[in-house]
């Protein structure tokens, strides 16, 4: 059980104006060419082997892409939150390995559009925006403060090799992610410089997962993995902090088939009982796994309230590309 906990979180991990009529992208830049194959299926001995491709890369000349849902896609393609995203659940099934070239004059700026036409082209994605009011959890600060500590700043860059030669290229937009799985746990390394640590409880009924950098628009976008709706970051916190999170059973398995993944039901995979029925969102939650109180153990906490949020509405799409 621990071993395939391990793994449906840690692919998961991998992995977040008025209304318009439905319409695919306005004309824009393209991908010179682009080619879209399923993900492999993912093995512990891939994990073991840190040789998961997963994530996004950009660089001057193109675009690497792996192990993408095309609900992710389109979240990289409109530059929203998976919240944000209102579609048939069949979008976070699938995952893609995409490699694209950046055509000449062509920025990473782009990237966005250029990824909204390939969907349109290859999956004939078809969608509108529209504004409604929508139920929230505001991440704000606790009375007694912040309980987390800040991470360590980056490194500044190295100079370049001679003054006023080219800095090389950039890889700005990057999140490429490694996973390394061994009988201690998993860490995931984003890419970015953050890494988060996965360990089972001794009784195998919790996951503790350790972040060393983390944005608290990153934590809030995580946490809205696990609950009934959006997490929004009101914390007014700058910078990168450490976090630790106790996950329950039930937490994780919400979240894994909210993603898409083949996972027990929350009861069986808590051992049944009463408590096995209860929504993973309760506030009156008492258990110490629950994510309200490991909110609460890092000082902030989660308050429900109603604002109006920007949708990305799915109006048509194909479960599968057209031919490379």
């Amino acid at each position: 059980m621990a071993k395939r906990v391990r793994i449906t979180v840690g692919v998961w991990l991998a992995l977040a104006g008025g209304l318009a009529r439905a319409q695919a992208p306005a004309s824009g830049p393209t991908f010179e060419v682009a080619s879209i194959k399923p993900s492999p299926q993912v093995t512990p001995a891939m994990m073991a082997a840190g040789s998961i491709h997963a994530g996004m890369k950009i660089d001057a000349a193109r675009v690497d892409i792996g192990m993408l849902s095309l609900m992710d896609l389109i979240c990289k393609a409109y530059e929203v939150k998976s919240y944000q995203v209102s579609g048939p659940g069949w979008l976070g099934v699938q995952r893609f390995d995409i490699m694209a070239k950046i055509p000449e004059g062509g920025t990473k700026e782009q990237v966005p559009q250029m990824l909204q036409a390939l969907l349109a082209e290859r999956f004939k994605l078809v969608v509108h925006r529209d504004t409604k009011e929508h139920a929230v959890y505001a991440l704000v600060p606790a009375k007694g403060g912040v309980k987390m500590k800040e991470s360590e700043a980056d490194p500044a860059p190295a100079a370049s090799a001679a003054p006023g030669a080219p800095a090389p290229p950039a890889s700005t937009g990057s999140s490429q992610v490694t996973v390394n799985a061994s009988a201690k746990g998993t860490v995931v390394t984003d890419g970015q410089g953050g890494q988060t640590k996965m360990s089972m409880s001794p009784d195998g009924k919790s996951m503790r997962m350790e972040s060393s950098k983390i944005t608290m628009a990153q934590l809030a976008e995580g946490l809205s993995r696990f609950l009934d709706r959006p997490v929004v970051d009101m914390t007014e916190l700058k910078g990168n902090y450490q976090a630790t999170l106790d996950l329950s059973i039930q937490d994780l398995m919400n979240a894994a088939r909210a993603a898409g993944m083949a996972a027990p039901s929350a009861g069986a995979a808590a051992g049944g009982g009463a408590d096995s029925a209860r929504p993973a969102d309760a506030a009156s939650d008492s258990s110490p796994t629950s994510i309200f109180n490991s909110v609460q153990n890092l000082g902030l906490k989660l308050e429900s309230r109603k604002m109006p949020l920007q949708l990305i509405i799915v109006d048509s799409a194909e479960k599968a590309p057209t031919e490379n």
